[in-house]
């Protein structure tokens, strides 16, 4: 006869007053861990006691029961139960369900206690965030949520993100094939579609990492901490349509603009905002360029205008600075070092006085008729306007070399007169040459007294024989052809639109760099080289051959040879 299986007897439950429960010293949690007592007097307090405590009768010596109950398993409710009890919110009689297990069961009792800490299976991080939003679809709202769960607005949002991403990366979640890292980094865009696709672009990679994932999620966007960004500004981006993505789970500067072309145009439509505005002062031209090249103003001449004095109230506000900045360093005079937020109001107020005294430039008005401006953008968004330069073509031409011999096509002789517009401005230049001003040309069968230019032959013929007594002046001098090289290369370095004729076939030929990086002329190197040429520029007398010349001879040898090996460098 076959032997029936022993049936299953389960502890009974039962009410039991509060005031008749003891901890029990069998129970095997001694350190804190979970939330905190606090928190779960709390939430007993909201929705009551979910789980029933497990208790033992206290049994006398002689074996006999006392009516006291010990906890092995629920200390944790049973603390929580106690403290609401203090706070006189929880009577000392309610009743407390419980499971009464037999005082001689064969059980320890830290066995009940050490089961049902170990066996309690941990809810699946997934099944959180999925009951997050069913609590959501429900109708409670972030702040409630947190609220019932001890938790900040900032986690109920970021588990609300998780449970948003693409359903197939969650299920690979779920099954272990991806990390919480991984999902947390794929919450950065919520296109399903494009998480997927970098998934399967990363899944057969090496580098799964979470930046990774984040940098293939967010490689057509633009962060709002790029100077295109910052200088639009993210509300006027968004005020106009733009989207912005955001991670919840690390610092995003400020998240991503989703739509780079809307950036751009936002961008370009500043700036040119910016240079109608500058259009006003009377510049020629203005250009305007999001990245102006390295190199930009080379072969332009650069105004020299006097700086603004500043206003009244400018004048009183760099005083009071500059006051308050002596009285500090008067203040910690003498120690080693500066308290950090004296440090660093000294920083703030050297920040504000220079700012005071960057003053803007004046110009010539008449310079500025033939001159222009570039407008751009600095390193940090912010709008740089460079003014005052000059172009080679509306340079003021003192002097023109007029053949009389030249015909135009129909025959007739070129026509210049004093009211020419030859100096880009059209102010009436009188337009001179070897010193004589020109006027209407004379016809050759009118003998007026005026000077006849000499046969081309004989010019020939005499430049010839003057060429070759400077060859041979120049190779006995060093010091005249070092200084005559100095003067070409000077004016080729400085000014490439100079007008000067020369007799020494040398010159210097810039290169310019078609592939740059954008911030090439910010870098170190660049910042070197146009200090370097700014301290000559200051220095030379340009513009005037015959008082550089003067300048260049009156030059040690050393100096000589620091300004050669400036130009050559441009070569």
């Amino acid at each position: 006869m076959a032997k029936s299986a022993q049936k299953v007897t389960l502890s009974p439950s039962r009410d039991i007053p509060f005031d008749k429960l003891v901890l029990s010293q069998s129970n095997v949690r001694r350190i804190k861990a979970g939330i905190s007592v606090e928190e779960l007097a709390e939430d007993i307090a909201r929705r009551g006691l979910l789980q029933s405590l497990s208790v033992r009768p206290v049994l006398a010596d002689d074996g006999s029961e006392t009516g006291k109950f010990e906890i092995p398993a629920g200390g944790r409710r049973f603390q929580a139960l106690s403290l609401l009890v203090k706070q006189k919110r929880l009577a000392k009689t309610t009743p407390i369900p419980c499971i009464v297990r037999d005082a001689t069961s064969a059980i320890l009792a830290e066995d009940d206690s050490l089961a049902e800490n170990m066996q309690r299976a941990a809810l699946h991080p997934l099944d959180q965030f999925r009951a997050f939003v069913a609590l959501r679809e429900k109708g409670q709202g972030d702040e409630e949520i947190a609220a019932a769960f001890f938790v900040t607005r900032q986690v109920v949002k970021q588990r609300l993100k998780l449970a948003a991403v693409a359903p197939a990366l969650l299920e690979l979640y779920a099954e272990d094939e991806m990390t919480l890292e991984q999902l947390m980094a794929f919450t950065v865009n919520p296109d399903h579609e494009r998480q997927v696709q970098v998934w399967e672009a990363i899944r057969s990679s090496w580098n799964k990492e979470p930046y990774q994932i984040r940098r293939m999620l967010t490689e057509t966007s633009v962060r709002a901490s790029d100077r295109r960004a910052v200088f639009v500004g993210v509300e006027a981006y968004e005020t106009a349509g733009g989207t912005l993505l955001h991670d919840l789970f690390q610092g995003d500067d400020g998240g991503w603009l989703e739509d780079p072309a809307l950036l751009d145009r936002l961008v370009s439509e500043k700036l040119q905002a910016e240079a109608e505005a500058i259009a006003t002062e009377g510049w020629k031209w203005i250009e305007v360029s999001l990245d102006l090249p390295y190199g930009y103003s080379h072969g332009l001449r650069r105004l020299s205008g006097d700086p603004a004095p500043m206003t009244d109230d400018e004048g009183a506000a760099h005083a009071k600075l500059l006051a308050e900045y002596r009285a500090l360093e008067e203040q910690y005079e003498g120690q080693d070092e500066f308290p950090e937020e004296i440090d660093a109001r000294l920083g703030e107020l050297e920040v504000a006085m220079e700012k005071l005294e960057a003053r803007p430039l004046i110009f010539d008005d008449e310079e500025i008729a033939r001159a222009g401006a570039f407008v751009t953008l600095d390193r940090y968004g912010e709008l740089a306007v460079y003014r005052g330069f000059v172009r080679p073509e509306d340079e003021p031409r003192e002097d023109a070399d007029v053949h009389s011999g030249e015909q135009a096509a129909d025959g007739q002789g070129v026509e210049l007169s004093a009211g020419s517009n030859v100096d880009g401005i059209g102010h009436g230049t009188v337009i001179t040459s070897a010193g004589q001003a020109l006027g209407a040309n004379v016809p050759d069968d009118e003998d007026d007294g005026a000077l006849k230019p000499l046969p081309e032959r004989l010019i020939m013929e005499l430049t010839a024989h003057r060429t070759l007594a400077l060859r041979e002046a120049v190779g006995r001098s060093p010091d005249v052809a070092l200084t005559l090289l100095l003067l070409k290369l000077v004016n080729d370095t400085f000014r490439t639109s100079s007008s000067a004729g020369s007799c020494l076939e040398a010159s210097v030929r810039h290169v310019y760099m078609a592939a740059q990086a954008s911030d090439l002329k910010d870098s170190v190197v660049a910042k070197l080289v146009d200090d370097r040429h700014a301290e000559w520029e200051t220095d030379l007398p340009l513009g005037d051959d015959a008082a550089l010349w003067n300048y260049l001879t009156s030059l040690d040898q050393v100096s000589r040879l620091s300004l050669l090996a400036h130009c050559l460098s441009f070569g």
